[in-house]
């Protein structure tokens, strides 16, 4: 028989009191960087949620990603963690386009640079923050099946134990069990060609630096540690299995005429141009995110980054439909939102290979065209900012160009005090900003999800590959840092907006109200918020 499902959280258990319990109220599968951002999110939000991992522990030997890109840091940044991520790491002009260096450095933000971070410290540094926030892992076990009724579902894990859960989030990776159980269709292109990653030791000095030839492209660089990171181009695409030392020599011999006397592998890992995404993101009471949604070409390091904001926005929206606050029908908004950006992100990880792909001399033209159009300030602009995701854009109607997207992170004035605005997005809640009267948007309908701060801002509203647009008298932020609403004193549409994105409540008075939970995740800003519920 299924554990029962868990009515409520308990507060002040430990780590392994909770994972002893019977069931949570979100379980996600993988520990990856998505399902530990998504996991975080969810205790932000007092959700009862635990992660199902098949590691023992949390160490990766392969480097995998390495970076996070500027609104990945941006997303950090909101709440509260950037630091921890900008110690570690090398802070660089990390965005490109088929190997043409983008320099984000003039584009506004806090952040105009991207971060480069092995995944396993990202994923270190991710891990250290779920443990604060008292998240169990599940690990050395796996979801291997699940049944779902009508209200809720039996997780079945490696080694017989069941598991009973409101709601599964499958962030387990392009093979997705979840996805494949779930029967979502998971539809794209076939590989055109194969990559061998590896960090290795060489007997000979190898041939530093990037080239391309007919087979396509390859490269050679040190690491840290003093050993070789080698990427390569196989001859042959009909490769099945893991990779082995032989299959890297021989990738080597094809390309350099040598394998520089190759030995000692650290790792081998082999990857492809394949490009696939689910049909969709939800069925049900089952969800995905990050690589279990969609898998891509590495070209552009915009896989790690792509899956955590996917985190990120489905976070926030699984908390109030699990609590009550709004309807199932917001978890729909997760995937009309998430869907198209990372079909764009496998556009141009197609568009990049199709110009990678081997090294004719029209291919060589095209990369050339191409390099002296992003030579120039506006392609350069929209580009970086398409790579750096800081120009996506959810499509919430017509309106003022904030709509829809990232709000800035705004130096403000309020009480008196100076204020980064991502500050206030710390505790992952909306709040609405009034940059008029202090008092004087007549608020009718809000929940004590949302905060309302008066603040002052008399600099310019400056947007990614856009420009400058209207100062807004009034902006509604949702938890993510995308804008819901923007209006005036007149507060045209923002119960709607506030009915939409936080669920109905009622208005009980204006009063300096923060929940304990929030308190300590948003510090001083705490008392500048009047909430209502």
């Amino acid at each position: 028989m299924p554990f029962p499902l868990p009515t409520s959280r308990s507060r002040g258990r430990t780590s392994a009191e909770r994972a002893t319990a019977a069931g949570h109220q979100v379980v996600i599968a993988g520990a990856g960087p998505t399902g530990l951002m998504l996991a975080a999110e969810l205790a932000l939000a007092q959700i009862d949620v635990a992660i199902v991992e098949r590691r023992a522990s949390q160490d990766i030997v392969e480097t995998r990603a390495g970076g996070l890109h500027a609104r990945s840091i941006e997303i950090l940044d909101q709440r509260g963690i950037a630091e921890r991520f900008l110690r570690e790491g090398q802070i660089t002009q990390l965005a490109g386009f088929a190997w043409t260096r983008l320099d984000i450095g003039d584009l506004p933000t806090r952040h105009p640079y991207g971060l480069a971070l092995r995944q396993n410290q990202i994923e270190r540094l991710l891990a250290e923050w779920v443990s604060e926030l008292a998240v169990p892992i599940y690990r050395s076990r796996e979801v291997t099946g699940f049944a779902e009724d009508a209200s809720g579902l039996d997780i079945t894990l490696s080694g017989g134990m069941r598991l009973r859960a409101l709601y599964l989030v499958g962030c387990d990776g392009g093979r997705s069990l979840v996805r494949k159980n779930a029967g979502i269709d998971f539809a794209g292109s076939e590989p055109s060609l194969s990559n061998l990653m590896a960090e290795v030791e060489m007997r000979e000095e190898p041939q530093f630096g990037l080239r391309h030839d007919a087979l396509g492209f390859h490269g050679l660089s040190k690491t840290g540690s003093g050993r070789v990171l080698v990427v390569v181009t196989e001859a042959e695409l009909a490769r099945s299995g893991e990779p082995s030392l032989r299959d890297l020599s021989a990738a080597l011999e094809a390309v350099y005429g040598t394998d520089f006397g190759v030995n000692n592998p650290a790792w081998i890992s082999r990857f492809t141009d394949a490009a696939r995404q689910a049909a969709s993101y939800r069925r049900g009471r089952v969800l995905l995110a990050g690589d279990a949604a969609h898998i891509h070409h590495s070209v552009g390091g915009q896989g790690l980054n792509l899956g955590v904001q996917d985190a990120v926005n489905l976070g926030w929206k699984l908390a109030q439909v699990v609590k009550g606050i709004s309807p199932e029908s917001l978890l729909d908004t997760y995937h009309s939102e998430r869907h198209p950006v990372a079909a764009r992100v496998l556009k141009n990880t197609m568009a990049q290979i199709a110009l990678l792909r081997r090294g004719d001399d029209g291919r060589k033209a095209a990369r050339e065209v191409i390099a002296e159009l992003l030579a120039m300030d506006e392609p350069r602009q929209r580009l970086g900012a398409m790579m750096s995701g800081l120009d996506i854009a959810y499509d919430l109607g017509e309106g003022h160009a904030l709509l829809g997207r990232r709000m800035p992170d705004l130096d403000l004035v309020a009480d008196g005090q100076p204020l980064k605005l991502f500050t206030l997005l710390h505790g992952a809640r909306g709040v609405l900003l009034n940059f008029g009267k202090p008092g004087g948007i007549d608020i009718s309908l809000s929940t004590e999800r949302i905060g309302i701060v008066d603040a002052d801002y008399d600099g310019r509203w400056l947007l990614p590959a856009i420009g400058e647009v209207t100062a807004p008298s009034a902006v509604l932020v949702r938890p993510d840092g995308h804008v819901a609403w923007v209006g005036d004193e007149n507060g045209h549409g923002l119960a709607e907006a506030l009915t939409q994105w936080f669920g109905p409540g009622e208005c009980v008075g204006r009063e300096r109200l923060v929940p304990r939970q929030n308190k300590q995740a948003l510090g001083r800003s705490a008392g500048l918020f009047r909430t209502f519920r």
